[in-house]
């Protein structure tokens, strides 16, 4: 697929969905704006699989090459103030890929990943809202100490991301589980920050079997091959945080509330989805493979 035909494929793909999805107009009151809704989803999905990440870097791109195909992209502030409104929007259109890519799953990956807002040595003196609502947290793949939010993300087998949640460094991930794993049933992988007898009786309770590695000096009773099998499967949840922090900049987003935040983690998530749901359609044998789908 060329780019223009995945600029048009997604285009139809949102336009389709905000007809059937909204019988009403989506804005009660105010100006309506030059852009399309379905026009500034399009190009802020695009923007983010192309890895241009910031609302400035995606409205010049698409200004500067694209304005035969958004003739009314108009400045760069009424396309970011479009975009953030949008956001209700976003988390429906997620939701609607999310039920598409988990249909007929029953085995998920979970784990976490750091977002900071600021260096861990700067964040004392930040001003910002984010600064009463972020804290400190510890990010063992790099073993250092950072200052903002975590990412929690539910990935089917394959690597689509069909549930996240954002709180803030220090709230344990545990707690976050069951937030995000819905009415899903079946089995979790997950890594040894999510051993809990408590909370594997509670996912059991719903349906769901979480099966995670054990500590050296906890036995367990399953065979090794199975744990080294079903360990290595749930790496694959860290293929799709290493696409979000380098292709999607997750760990890069500057936004000065914590509702600004969120709508560019909810941005990130879906395009990585409404490029994974595209790709799993054009190479069925590696759906995760982001960069084969265009050619």
């Amino acid at each position: 697929m060329t780019l223009e035909e995945f600029i048009i494929h997604t285009y139809c793909f949102v336009d389709d969905f905000l007809h059937h999805s909204f019988s009403h107009s989506i804005r009660a009151r105010g100006e309506k704006p030059t852009l399309s809704d379905s026009e500034a989803l399009t190009i802020e999905i695009v923007g983010e699989y192309l890895g241009l990440g910031s609302d400035k870097a995606i409205w010049s791109y698409f200004r500067e090459h694209w304005s035969h195909f958004f003739p009314k992209i108009t400045c760069r502030t009424s396309f970011s103030r479009q975009s953030a409104n949008l956001n209700e929007v976003k988390k429906k259109l997620y939701k609607f890929v999310s039920s598409i890519l988990s249909t007929d799953q029953d085995l998920y990956l979970s784990d976490g990943f750091p977002i900071p807002i600021c260096h861990i040595k700067r964040y004392k003196r930040s001003r910002t809202e984010l600064r009463s609502q972020g804290s400190t947290g510890y990010c063992a793949a790099k073993d250092q100490k950072y200052f903002g939010f975590k990412g929690h993300l539910l990935v089917t087998q394959h690597g689509a991301p069909i549930a996240y949640e954002l709180a803030a460094a220090n709230v344990d991930e545990r707690d976050i589980l069951p937030e995000i794993t819905g009415n899903r049933k079946g089995m979790i992988l997950a890594d040894k920050g999510l051993i809990r007898p408590e909370l594997k009786e509670y996912l059991a309770t719903q349906h769901l079997d979480l099966q995670t590695p054990l500590r050296k000096n906890m036995k367990d009773p399953r065979p090794k091959e199975t744990v080294s099998l079903m360990m290595n499967i749930r790496r694959k949840i860290e293929t799709v945080i290493g696409q979000l922090v380098e292709r999607f900049n997750i760990q890069s987003i500057r936004a000065k509330n914590l509702w600004h935040l969120s709508t560019k983690v909810t941005r990130k998530i879906l395009a990585h989805s409404v490029a994974f749901m595209f790709n799993q359609i054009q190479n069925p044998e590696k759906p995760l493979a982001l960069e084969l789908l265009l050619s």
